[in-house]
């Protein structure tokens, strides 16, 4: 084997599963096309939820201190009223304004500290899997073919996902009817009224690093035109007059680009020992800067269910449910992808202007209830994802854990992901009278009696918890009795980490 598990593509998902997969122990090996890391950035932002993935693991100071600004909120199809993060249940209710270059970076660092390899250069062009491992045909940038062999494959490598194709997955959804244009811009010089004038177009402007800013919009005039035909200053000037009356001063483009809204969801994200996370498994819209975060979020799922498999103690079905939890999580995304996408694309038709404007109206006084805009907040942010739980299982099992202040009678104080960043399930006993069962041992957990704790409405009622590694609830105990919570305890960690 050149490795127990071969990831296609160094972008941010496959190098966060690198890292999940290295802190466990599987030997893994990264391949990416591209011979050096893109200097251009398509996404901009980490939403709560990704913070908290970063926190979880101890890079959370890194991210922050890597980051130029944090907002409390982001937009919903460009509405008006914004999605207000700071009302969420996190300790990090705000969007990280971070290129994807430099959170790429951030990421490879931290793939490299944990020896996971990275091959750049090498292009993934086939692949054959049989009942012990898979064949991956890769060709290096001198046109040389090599095989190389894994217990396991994920397919990390965007839209057109090669692994994804090699395997058979399909890729159903809809095809490209609309685009927008990208532009990064040395100059900006647009006058408040011109500012103003583009926002009420649906037109963005964002601050970008080395003095950049990114103008991004959608010309009626031009959404028609294929994703793959360039874009020329001339032609996103003219859009920007058509839309804001000013062409904002732009000038001195280091990157123009076109983005369209084909939609698709692979209709499974496992085949045999082919697994795909990211891009590879779910495209949409750039609406609301999810795609990113999604998949980073796809790979703090698969990597300690993908580590247990290679490691013999994983449960029936556990790997699985990285398809389960996650393809769900990817068919919401790109619904409301959809949503949005429509409520930007029905003022710019002529023939429903009046009723498109009209929605996004009414959609704009709904965003200003507040339970309905933290509903939307919980979905782009992620922090309201929630894991079906098992038949019999508590309502809770499945949510994620909050990341309460607690003293601990092992350490003292610290926090839930304080405690989650070896990777490791976490079983707190929240009842004061654990102490002999919290000096149990066990390879997997990390197992710690708090003496107080953050009061929270979620955990009230509750005697004790395991917490899986990326920080979702696995088990919980409302059993008073120790001897019959020591029962449902041994019984849950049987099923979760091994006898």
């Amino acid at each position: 084997m050149d490795a127990e598990v071969i990831i296609a593509g160094a972008g941010p998902t496959g190098l966060l599963l690198g890292s999940e997969l290295a802190l466990a122990g599987v030997p893994t090996r990264i391949v990416e096309r591209r011979p050096q890391p893109s200097p251009h950035s398509r996404a901009l932002t980490l939403h709560p939820r990704s913070v908290e993935v970063m926190d979880m693991r101890g890079l959370a100071p890194r991210f922050l201190a890597a980051a130029g600004t944090t907002v409390p909120g982001y937009h919903f199809a460009v509405l008006d009223t914004r999605l207000d993060f700071r009302a969420l249940d996190t300790r990090h209710g705000y969007t990280l304004l971070l290129p994807q270059r430099r959170t790429e970076a951030l990421l490879e660092q931290r793939a490299r500290e944990l020896g996971v390899r990275i091959d750049r250069g090498y292009e993934v062009r086939g692949l054959a899997q049989d009942a012990a491992g898979v064949d991956v045909v890769l060709r290096d940038g001198a046109g040389r073919d090599t095989t190389a062999r894994a217990r396991y494959v994920v397919g990390c490598d965007g839209g057109r996902s090669t692994v994804r194709q090699a395997a058979g997955i399909g890729f159903p959804g809809t095809d490209e009817t609309l685009t927008g244009m990208l532009g990064d811009f040395a100059v900006f010089d647009a006058p408040p009224e011109a500012h103003e004038a583009g926002r009420a177009a649906g037109v963005l402007a964002v601050p970008l690093e080395d003095g950049l800013t990114r103008v991004v919009c959608v010309d009626p005039a031009r959404m028609r035109v294929p994703s793959g035909e360039p874009v020329t200053l001339e032609e996103f000037r003219a859009a920007l007059v058509r839309l804001c009356g000013h062409d904002l001063g732009v000038a001195d483009p280091r990157r123009l680009s076109r983005f369209g809204n084909a939609t698709r969801l692979a209709d499974r994200y496992r085949e045999g020992r082919v697994l795909v996370a990211g891009d590879a498994a779910h495209v949409h819209f750039p609406a609301a800067g999810q795609g990113l975060n999604t998949g980073l979020q796809d790979a703090m799922n698969l990597g300690w269910k993908l580590a247990a498999e290679l490691g013999g103690w994983a449960g029936p079905g556990l790997l699985d449910s990285y398809d389960g939890e996650r393809r769900p999580v990817g068919r919401a995304v790109t619904e409301n992808t959809e949503v949005q996408t429509l409520l930007g694309e029905l003022p710019l038709v002529p023939e429903y202007r009046r009723p498109g404007t009209a929605l996004r109206a009414l959609f704009d006084e709904l965003l200003r209830i507040e339970g309905v805009n933290r509903l939307l907040a919980e979905r782009v942010s992620g922090i309201g994802t929630a894991y079906a739980p098992p038949a019999g299982a508590d309502p809770l099992v499945g949510r994620r854990m909050p990341d309460i202040a607690l003293s601990t009678a092992e350490s003292g104080a610290t926090r839930v992901h304080e405690l989650l960043v070896p990777g490791r399930f976490v079983r707190i006993a929240l009842a004061g009278d654990e102490r002999p069962a919290a000096r149990e041992t066990h390879p997997r957990v990390t197992a710690v009696e708090a003496v107080s704790y953050d009061d929270h409405a979620v955990l009230r009622g509750v005697y004790e918890v395991l917490v899986r590694p990326d920080g979702h609830l696995a088990w919980v105990s409302r059993t008073s009795d120790p001897e019959a919570r020591a029962a449902e305890r041994k019984a849950a960690l049987a099923d979760w980490v091994g006898a």
